[in-house]
């Protein structure tokens, strides 16, 4: 089977380049949208060359210039965004409903993957605010994707690797500690935590194959279903090293949160949801959903042992 043309929106971003290595390593042509300028930003620049270097094709193309935007959609079969949403999710809706415009004038579009890859948004009708500010915004947008009939597939990568195990499943931390932990509630609730290279490569898997078409995708790799004192725990092992534990109740946590600013509000209330209630894994897929280590028992996902094992 021929494997379809991918573009990749917000490809130089924290998920986004691994999108690019994956879709180049699975043998896609490659589209790598980006702005017509950059600025001063060489950091930018040297990854989109080193794409171009590997194979990838740049396209200029701006959310403000509409026809750039539709010429651009126009060379693919597949379009992934994953421009971030931190800190300025009303810009980061406002953007993906141009694309979702594009794509609907374009026509030619076999599948579009919209910025998801954290919760799923459809589960989290009842989220705190303002966290569930994030959940709202994927849903007007998940809403204008099927009212165009556009196909879609939508990916829910639970718990980034890199922002919870690093810091031990604290909430601003992304180094573990080897002397004391702080424990959310009793750290009892399970949680996935999934490589963000690991997401990068299912979700390429995904975008020509027609089990996942118009579906909701769940990485929830078995091995890693664990709560926050199964990854103490792990690291403990590995230092060979009991931490010191505190803990923080429900009730306390809570009252943090409402202390922030904003944005801090925001990310809080999602690290509640996740260890406080258990938000990720205490429900099962339905027949309308499917799980990606199950539909490709071929990748070899990094396990969190594996994973810690790089802060030694």
């Amino acid at each position: 089977m021929e494997k379809s043309k991918v573009l990749i929106i917000g490809g130089t971003g924290y998920l986004g380049k691994r999108l690019v290595k994956a879709s180049l390593a699975q043998g896609h042509t490659t589209y790598l949208l980006h702005r017509p300028e950059v600025g001063v930003d060489i950091e930018k620049v040297q990854k989109l060359l080193s794409f171009k270097k590997r194979g990838a094709h740049l396209v200029q193309g701006s959310f403000n210039d509409h026809k750039s935007l539709v010429d651009a959609v126009k060379l693919a079969d597949v379009v992934i965004c994953a421009i971030s949403g931190v800190h300025i999710r009303s810009h980061q809706i406002l953007l993906q409903l141009k694309l979702v415009d594009a794509i609907k004038e374009a026509g030619n579009v076999k599948r579009f993957l919209p910025s998801e890859f954290g919760t799923d948004p459809a589960r989290m009708e009842n989220a705190m605010e303002p966290g569930r500010v994030t959940f709202d915004h994927k849903m007007i947008v998940r809403k204008a994707i099927e009212e165009a009939n556009i196909s879609y597939t939508y990916v829910s990568a639970n718990c980034f690797a890199g922002y919870f195990l690093g810091g031990l499943c604290q909430p601003g931390k992304i180094l573990p500690s080897r002397d004391n932990v702080l424990l959310l509630g009793d750290g009892n609730q399970k949680a996935i935590y999934v490589d963000e290279d690991d997401i990068a490569a299912y979700t390429i898997k995904m975008i020509d194959d027609p089990r996942t078409l118009n579906k909701t995708v769940y990485i929830r790799a078995p091995e890693n279903i664990l709560s926050q004192r199964d990854v103490v725990e792990i690291w403990e092992k590995l230092i060979g090293k009991e931490l010191e534990k505190s803990s923080i109740s429900e009730e306390e946590f809570l009252a943090l949160i409402k202390g922030q600013d904003y944005a801090e509000q925001v990310g809080l209330t999602h690290y509640y949801h996740v260890c406080y209630e258990g938000c990720l894994a205490n429900f099962e897929i339905g027949n309308d959903a499917e799980e990606a280590s199950k539909l490709y028992p071929e990748i070899q996902y990094t396990t969190v042992l594996e994973y810690m094992e790089r802060y030694l």
